[in-house]
């Protein structure tokens, strides 16, 4: 199994739980702020090693809620 095929997996069955509200889901504005700082400071060169870390863990975040999510949308298709 690769890690891809892991985070879709568990993406699943989160979806499953209640996909009404995994589909609603939003960033908290906090997280939104801060990747957008990150993502600046990247943008200018002036990220740290911690902050570069930091905005890879968020960017994978969003990508494994946006598998739950898209998981979530194709269970409420079918219902």
């Amino acid at each position: 199994m690769t890690v891809a095929e892991a985070f879709g997996d568990v993406a699943e069955i989160i979806a499953r739980l209640d996909p009404a509200t995994i589909a609603a889901l939003k960033a908290p504005k906090a997280m939104n702020e801060r990747v957008s700082q990150l993502v600046h400071k990247k943008k200018e060169g002036q990220i740290t090693l911690e902050e570069n870390t930091e905005l890879e863990r968020f960017l994978a975040l969003d990508i494994f809620i946006g598998l739950a999510k898209a998981r979530a949308r194709e269970f409420l298709a079918a219902a």
